[in-house]
Order: structure tokens, then sequence, then C-alpha cells
């Protein structure tokens, strides 16, 4: 109940209750819920927001009176609010939080007009390109006009209406501003529809000028009833099925490419039951690693540009790809060269036809689970040779093997390589601990070694590979998953993008475990850089030299000291035997703890022996140059269209 709110009848004689939009908007959140399977939970987990002049009074006076109304009530509040130290960083945690909810809840974020909205143009198009609701409140610039230019207007003599917000609106899958209270309903109704749906999915923006937000309006009281939005499971089309299932069962080497769709609609038992009845090989995308455990006889791993030797190998010889829940992004298809069967054909399952049309495969549009499920049945007894079940088993335990040897560690007190942190991470780490990681070099690295024991062990954001979310990332993640240990894995580059966020941990009490490589610089980059013939040119964390290049000494810079300076315990470590100690502790505690390593960035991690298109200068007086475009073009000549329909 909103205190000192009066209620009215509406011309419709329907009551009405008077608060400010900011209220409306709160009030609105708080009462909407989801339902998938039969179970029914709340939407939104709460409110993240940095406050500026644009909202303070609006969303910050909402979120305090709703907070301290519960107080009040002895209640906790419906939409719980939690203060960020960065904006893009709030909306990386919303979208984390709910990858791991797979998509059935999510966070709000509200920000004040001008550079504080802007900062979250990032995790917009982060929740977007990965198909993940969030809600962004931006504030914007009044309305009423009355007091323009305003402070942080953006004054375009051609356009009065136009204001940096509009830059959300490629951004988001859904945009609106609230220009008048009366356009409130129907943006709120728009966004969650959009929020709500698998296929649309993604971030979705209400723009709210700062004087509206203020504004008291006679709200009918219908608007603030509990809705509950249902999460279809679409039934494929039998025909489509019957279709699917005819160019499997023709197929000798088919191979399925389990994608972030496997995970989203817990399609997990049903893949499991239908490789084991097939015996039809698993390899996995970054969204969709867990699809099945490392150790299961149908996983051979990761595919693609950060693939495994095992999936990769299958990848080129499967005369049938089926495609589940995948974009087929160009790492999953390493530039679309990792398919190279002149007769292979695509079997693409996916609950949104954008996705299922692509490499001219046959489109089955269902949701995941319910698509398996029915091809497991429409299959029958088909079944892969034997000789192929052992190829699949030998060159996965090739893998393993060469997985196994990445990991060992002497037993000399030598320093440690960026696989040997994985490794003992992994081994360290509990089945359903979860890691986390964004970009660098590290993403990569886990995708092909990370050995992947639950179906939301493994988080690693890889559509935008945006460097800072990591641990604003893991703290959604934990947010998300508080029974589980949240490994943060992140290099120095991406840490000094965005490490404020452990302020917000310390703050909340999230307690997450830091890995933090110290490479001296950007390791991924500086390896593509000298794949590229660009010498790992500004890429290194250095002094500029008596020339004047960035080449002199390494910088000083302590990234221990900075994570220490922020609230997060601080364990440095050098060996093996350091890190497991550290790794124990951080276990055992109870606060976010930073393990601190530093790494020899020239000690690469196993080939995948893949590719990945990164154009090369066509021409250069350096040989360097001259060399890697001669090792672009081969490349090239491999590269496909897949532009043919499978019949």
């Amino acid at each position: 109940m909103v205190s000192k709110a009066s209620v009215f009848k509406s011309p419709h004689n329907e009551p009405t209750v008077r608060l400010t939009v900011a209220q409306a908007v709160v009030r609105f959140l708080a009462n909407q819920y989801i339902e998938r399977d039969g179970e029914r939970s709340r939407f939104f987990a709460g409110c993240f927001g940095i406050f500026g002049h644009g909202n303070v009074a609006g969303m910050g006076q909402a979120l305090l009176q709703a907070e301290v109304e519960a107080q009040q009530a002895g209640t906790e509040p419906a939409l719980r609010y939690v203060l960020g130290r960065n904006e893009q960083a709030m909306v990386h945690t919303a979208a984390a939080y709910t990858r791991q909810k797979d998509r059935l809840q999510t966070w709000a974020v509200t920000a004040s007009i001008g550079p504080g909205s802007t900062n979250m143009l990032t995790g917009a198009a982060l929740a977007t390109i990965n198909r993940l609701p969030v809600l962004l409140l931006p504030s914007d610039t009044f309305a009423t006009r009355v007091s323009a230019p305003v402070l942080q207007d953006l004054e375009q003599p051609h356009d009065n209406e136009l204001t940096v917000n509009d830059a959300f609106k490629p951004l988001s899958r859904f945009f609106d501003r609230v220009w008048r209270p009366e356009q409130l309903p129907s943006a709120l109704i728009g966004a969650m529809r959009v929020l709500t749906d698998p296929v649309e999915t993604g971030a979705a923006t209400i723009a709210l000028p700062q004087d509206v937000q203020a504004e008291a309006f006679d709200w009918p009281e219908s608007l603030f009833a509990e809705r509950t939005w249902h999460v279809a499971r679409p039934l494929p089309e039998r025909a489509m099925i019957a279709r699917a299932a005819e160019i499997i069962a023709s197929a000798r080497r088919p191979l399925i490419v389990a994608g972030g769709g496997v995970i989203y609609s817990g399609a997990n038992d049903a893949l499991t039951a239908f490789v084991e009845q097939t015996g039809i090989p698993v390899s996995e995308t970054q969204a969709g690693k867990g699809s099945l455990p490392f150790d299961h006889p149908q996983a051979v791993g990761a595919v693609g540009s950060t693939g495994t030797t095992a999936a990769n190998a299958l990848a080129a010889e499967a005369d049938v790809v089926i495609g589940i829940g995948t974009r087929y992004s160009d790492f999953t298809s390493a530039s679309r060269t990792a398919f190279n069967n002149p007769d292979v054909r695509f079997v693409n399952i996916n609950v949104a036809s954008f996705d299922a049309v692509k490499q001219g495969g046959l489109s089955v549009v269902a949701d995941a689970r319910e698509a398996i499920e029915a091809l497991t049945e429409a299959l029958g007894d088909y079944s892969v040779s034997d000789d192929y079940r052992s190829r699949t088993t030998e060159l996965a335990q090739e893998w393993d093997d060469t997985v196994t040897a990445a990991y060992r560690v002497e037993d000399d007190g030598s320093a440690l390589n960026q696989s040997q942190v994985i490794g003992l991470a992994n081994t360290l780490s509990e089945p359903r601990d979860v890691v986390v990681c964004a970009a660098g070099s590290m993403p990569g690295d886990l995708h092909k070694l990370w050995r992947t024991r639950d179906r939301k062990g493994y988080h690693v954001e890889y559509g935008y590979s945006c460097m800072g979310y990591e641990i604003a990332g893991g703290i959604g993640v934990k947010m998300a998953a508080p029974d589980r240990d949240v490994f943060v894995m992140v290099g120095d580059g991406s840490y000094l993008m965005m490490a404020t966020e452990l302020a917000t941990a310390v703050q909340e009490g999230v307690k997450i475990i830091v890995v933090l490589v110290q490479n001296h610089g950007f390791a991924s980059i500086g390896s593509l850089s000298e794949s590229l013939g660009s010498q790992r040119f500004g890429t290194s964390y250095r002094y500029r030299d008596q020339s004047g290049r960035l080449a002199g000494d390494k910088l000083p810079v302590d990234l221990a000291a900075n994570a220490a300076s922020l609230g997060a315990e601080v364990i440095k470590v050098t060996t093996g035997a350091e890190f497991t100690d550290a790794v124990k502790v951080a276990k055992a505690g109870e606060h976010t703890t930073v393990i601190h390593v530093e790494t020899d960035p020239m000690i690469y991690a196993p080939d995948s022996q893949s590719w990945w298109d990164v154009p090369v200068s066509q021409t250069s007086t350096l040989a360097s140059t001259q060399e890697a475009y001669e090792t672009y073009a081969e490349w090239k000549k491999v590269q496909r269209p897949y532009t043919k329909p499978t019949e």
C-alpha cells in the first residue's frame, strides 16, 4: 500500500490509485510473474541503480518509498534495490543473473540521464546479442522542455525529440519513451512481452524523462494486479521431424552442435537420452558447454576456432550436422571452415526461425527439448556404426590426454602458465561450482580445456566477449545461485576495465573467487597480433622507451593492492602448491577473495587446429605481415559459404 495515496474512480467506475510514474513502474514490476512447465516465480529479482539528477527524485524516490513501506510492514521489498558502481557493470550483472536462471528471472536497471544512461549501451548490446532479458530504465531529458537545454541534453536542430537514449534503439529488442503518463502501461506491457519471449528476448528499454518520472497520475488498480507470463514450448511440425529423421538416418558420420538453446530449454536429459540411443557425438558451443558432462561417452567437447581436436576432426568429416539451439557464430563454424565434407547437410533445431535457417539447413522451428524428444521417437532404432562410435571414443580420449598434460604442474616450484591455472581451478572446484569469463585468451582456453560437470557450471559470455564483464557477471551468477561457489577467471587487461564491482560484491556480501591472471597486457590480442604479422604492437603495458615506442620496462601496476583497496581479501601466489592452498582458503571463507597469479603469456594452450577469419593486410613492407597474409590466403581457400539448401 502506498502511503497517502488517494483512491479515485475512473470513468469506467474502476478504482484508481494516485502514484508518480516511477512509483507506478516499481509497483508494476513487483507484480510480474513468469511460468514454465507449471512452475511460477516472480520475474524481477530487483532493481540495480545509480542515481543522479535524472532519476534520484523519480526512480530513486520510488524505490526508497517501497523499501521503507516494506520495512514498516515487516516484509521484504517486492523489488529489492542494489547500488552498483558502474552502469555498464550493472547491466552485465543482470545479464549474468538471468542467464544462470535460464532466462526465467531478471533485474531492472535504472540510471541517470546523459552519461549515466549511455554507459548502459554496451550492456544493452551484450544482452541483446546473447538473447538475455534485461529491463533498462534510462532517464531522459525534460518532456516539457520548459528548461531546455538542460544539463547533458543532446541538442539536434533538426529533431527536438532526439536524445542520447535513441542510441538504445538498435541495441534493444524493445524500445519506448514515456513522454506522458498515459503511455506507461503500453510501454511496460510491451517490454514484458519481449522479455518473456524466448525468440524475441534481449534488452528492453523504456526511457523515462526526468520530469515525467516524478509526475503524479491516477492509475487503474488493475494495472498493478499480478500478471503471469507463460513461456511456451513450441512443438515441431510432424512433417519437419519426419524429414529431419530421414536425413539423420541416412548419415554415416553425423555430429551434433549443441548451443545455448539446449541449456535454456532444459533439454539436457532429452539430449542425453537421444545420443545414448543413437550414438551421435555431441560438440558444444561456448553457450552450449555443459549440454553433456565432459566425460559422457558421446561428448567430444568444444567445436570451432576454440574447439578440441576431437570435435573439429569429426566436424571436418561430418555428413550431417545437427545444430540444436545454436546461432552458428564464426567461432562455432571456425569462420565457415569447420564443416568441410563437400556433401554435408544441416538440420537446425531452434526456437527462432532466424537461426534455424542458417547454413542452408533444414529448419525445425521448435523448443529444443520438444524437438529432441520427437526426433528420438522418430528415429526408432537408428544408431551410428560401431566403427564411428569407436572413432568418437578414441578422438575424445586423445584430447582428454592432451588436457591432462596441459593441466600437469611440476612439483618444482616453477611459475605457472595459464593452462595450469585453469587446470588447478577446475580440479579444485566442486562439480556444481561455476566458472565465469568473457574476454581475452581465457575464454578460448576455457572452452577447450575446462571439464564441465554440471549443466550450469560453465558461464563464458562470448556473444559479445565484453572486457570488464567478468567480475560484474560473477556477482550476477552468485546472486542467482548462492549455493554454488563462483570462480571468476580474468586477465589483467579485462580486470582493469571494471574492477570497481569488487566493491559491490563486498557491499552485498556476495562471495566470489576471482582468479586474477597478470599478463602485463592483452595476452589474447597479443597472440592474435603476432599471428597476423603485427608483432604484438600496442598490446603490452609498458613504459615508452628512448625511441618513443611502448617497448620499455613493464609498468609497476599492483593489481593485488588495487583489489585489496576495494575490500576484497587478496592472496598472491606463484606456484601450484600456493594456488592450491589459496583456493582452499577462498572456498572455506565467507568473503570475496582475489587470487593473484602471474603467468607466462608466451606459453599457449594446446592448439585447436582450427582458424578464425581476421583479415590480414594485403600489402605491407613488413616481412611478418607478408608471411601472415600467405597463411590467411590459404585458409580462405578452405572457407565455404554453406548456401546450398538441405533437401
